[in-house]
C-alpha cells in the first residue's frame, strides 16, 4: 500500500512541475504571459489570429512536450498579455517579435525551434528575418505565408468553404456582433458558423468553434495594417536563411498551396508537407499524420 501511495504521489507531482507559467518583461515595460510544458529541445509555439490568446494550443503543446519543451504564449493585448492601450504604436509587428526575443533571454534559451501556425507562421517568418541567430529550426503549420499573397484570395476561399446555409447564417451573427451585441451566444453561433470553412473533419467544428469566440477584431485589425504599413514581404532577408524548415499544411486549407511554395522558394534549407483530408488545423484533421512529420522533422 505504501509502494501504492510512493508511486501515485511521484505522478502527481511530475504532472505538477510538467506545466509552469509566468510572465516575461517586455521592452516597453509590458509583460508577456507565457506557460510551459515538458523537458527536451525548446519549442515555441505562436498561435494564430491575430488577437486569440494561445489557450486553445494547450493541446498542441502537450502533444509536442512528450520528447520537448514547448513554450506557448499570449501575444501582447490578447490573454494575460495586459496592455494599457491597443493602438498602432502598442501593436506592431516589430513589438510582437521583440517579446518573443525578450521571452528567449528571459528563459536562457540560446537557440530555439519555432513552430508558426496560420498568422504565427507569418510572425514567425518576421522573426526569422530581425533574429536569425535565435532560431534552430522552423515549422510553418498551415502558415498565412511571408508576403501579403494570402490577402488575395483567402477570404473567397473561406466563403467557398462553406454552405449557403452556412454564410447566411455567419452574416446574421455578424451583424449582431456589429451592432454591439458580443454575447457568449452571438459569438458561439458565429463561430459554429465560421469553423466548418477551416475543417475537413467536421466533427471538429465545436472545439473550433469555442476558439473563434476569443478573438479581439480591434487588435486583429491593428495587426493587419501594420502589415500593410511595413509591406510585409520576408522573402528577401530570409534568402539568407539557412536553418531547416518545415512547411506543413492540409491540401485542402483555405491558405493555398502555392503559398507554401512560395515560402520553400524563399527558405534554401525547406521541404514542403501537405497532407490530405486536411484544412487549415492538422492536429485536428490529420492528428497521426502531422504529428509524425513534425517530429520526424525534429529528429532529421
Amino acid at each position: 500500500m505504501k509502494r501504492i501511495i510512493n508511486i501515485l504521489l511521484l505522478f502527481i507531482f511530475n504532472i505538477g512541475f510538467s506545466q509552469t507559467e509566468s510572465y516575461s518583461p517586455n521592452l516597453d515595460g509590458s509583460r508577456t504571459f507565457y506557460k510551459t510544458f515538458g523537458k527536451g529541445e525548446p519549442i515555441l509555439i505562436i498561435n494564430g489570429g491575430p488577437g486569440m490568446n494561445s489557450e486553445g494550443f494547450s493541446y498542441l503543446a502537450q502533444q509536442l512536450a512528450k520528447e520537448n519543451q514547448t513554450i506557448i504564449y499570449d501575444q501582447r493585448g490578447t490573454g494575460k498579455s495586459v496592455l494599457k492601450e491597443l493602438n498602432s504604436k502598442t501593436i506592431t509587428m516589430k513589438a510582437m517579435v521583440d517579446d518573443i526575443e525578450s521571452l528567449r533571454k528571459h528563459l536562457n534559451i540560446k537557440k530555439w525551434t519555432v513552430l508558426g501556425h496560420s498568422f504565427g507562421g507569418m510572425l514567425a517568418s518576421y522573426y526569422a528575418t530581425l533574429y536569425p541567430n535565435s532560431i534552430d529550426k522552423i515549422i510553418l503549420s498551415a502558415s498565412g505565408g511571408v508576403d501579403l499573397g494570402l490577402t488575395t484570395y483567402v477570404s473567397q476561399n473561406i466563403n467557398n468553404n462553406l454552405t449557403q446555409i452556412e454564410r447566411d447564417s455567419l452574416a446574421y451573427y455578424n451583424t449582431k456582433i456589429d451592432r454591439g451585441n458580443r454575447s457568449k451566444a452571438n459569438l458561439l453561433g458565429r463561430g459554429r458558423a465560421l469553423a466548418p470553412a477551416y475543417l475537413y473533419n467536421k466533427k471538429n467544428i465545436p472545439t473550433l468553434a469555442e476558439r473563434l469566440t476569443q478573438g479581439n477584431a480591434a487588435l486583429n485589425q491593428l495587426v493587419w495594417d501594420d502589415l500593410q504599413k511595413i509591406k510585409f514581404d520576408c522573402k528577401p532577408q530570409l534568402k539568407n536563411f539557412l536553418q531547416p524548415v518545415l512547411i506543413i499544411q492540409g491540401k485542402q486549407d483555405i491558405i493555398k498551396a502555392e503559398t507554401a511554395e512560395i515560402a520553400h522558394q524563399a527558405l534554401k534549407n525547406s521541404k514542403v508537407i501537405l497532407l490530405d483530408n486536411c484544412g487549415h488545423y492538422g492536429w485536428l484533421d490529420t492528428e497521426e499524420a502531422y504529428f509524425k512529420a513534425i517530429f520526424d522533422f525534429l529528429k532529421s
